[in-house]
């Protein structure tokens, strides 16, 4: 008869018991620190900031500024008509050879949006298409995995319907024709961090893991798709020596990050460990 070694049993009972009683890791707690390369000013960096290979473009609610990467240099500058169409340009992405903008009409009600695209070069104007009364006021957009998405949010108050709060915000997932195939929520914990704004920026990172940024806190949140119902799981928080607003991730050297300080109208540069 072969008899079980009651060792090896006892000691993977003992191996097995501190795993059951594992807690998860607090989310909002920062587990790294991006460390800054450079900053430079930029009159238009007020909302967000895009970058392609060798320029970054500084944006406001309507105007876009294009700044030479390494130098800091400004290049061309773009403005839109006051009282024209163009009324709050937000995050922007190159794609392609085109500059993409999310515009609202923010803070009017009712909530109106639309995804601007320009050349980078020249910074015309080349097309637009229309989200018409839309879900929130768009602020985002990013390609991934062949699909667009969206960020769409409300904030508490100021540009918001009365019976509409953050908690309302939601990230939407597009075909190539803007239609909505699957929509998620933004966790609850996470809207709290967000102190009445919402997710203000928005793009995938280099390792497939959406990061948001609120209004303006200097963190940088990692996200994930749930694997079952609706709401995104808050994964990870980052510092950042920069406010919130829009992001953009360098396309040619990965985890290195251009975020913007509003309040001195500052393109900030950094490098986040990995």
């Amino acid at each position: 008869m072969i008899r079980p070694l009651m060792g090896v049993t006892t000691l993977c009972l003992i191996l097995s018991a501190p795993l059951a009683s594992a807690e998860p890791a607090d989310p909002a707690a920062v587990t790294r620190q991006a460390f800054e390369l450079r900053r430079f000013p930029a009159a238009e960096a007020r909302q967000a900031v895009a970058a392609d290979a060798g320029s970054i473009f500084a944006i406001n609610n309507h105007a876009i500024g294009r700044y030479d990467k390494e130098t800091g240099a400004p290049i061309l500058g773009w403005e839109g008509a006051e009282g024209g169409p163009f009324i709050h340009l937000n995050s922007g992405i190159v794609l392609d050879g085109r500059l993409y903008s999310a515009h609202s009409n923010y803070p009017a009600l009712p909530q109106q949006s639309s995804l601007e695209w320009f050349d980078p070069e020249t910074l015309g104007h080349l097309g637009s298409v229309s989200f018409g009364q839309s879900v929130g006021s768009f602020v985002w957009a990013d390609r991934h995995d062949g699909y667009w998405w969206l960020g769409f949010v409300h904030y508490a108050g100021r540009g918001s319907p009365p019976d509409r709060g953050p908690e309302w915000s939601q990230l939407v997932k597009a075909d190539d024709e803007f239609r909505t195939l699957e929509s998620f929520a933004f966790p609850p914990a996470l809207i709290d961090a967000f102190h009445g704004y919402s997710a203000s920026g928005g793009a995938w990172g280099p390792d497939g893991r959406l990061y948001v940024t609120g209004h303006d806190e200097p963190r940088l949140y990692a996200l994930s798709l749930p694997v079952a119902g609706s709401e995104l799981v808050w994964e990870e928080t980052i510092a950042i020596p920069a406010e919130g607003q829009g992001f953009a991730w360098d396309p040619e050297e990965p985890w290195v990050i251009y975020t913007l300080e509003r309040s001195r109208q500052e393109i900030v540069v950094s490098r986040i460990p990995h």
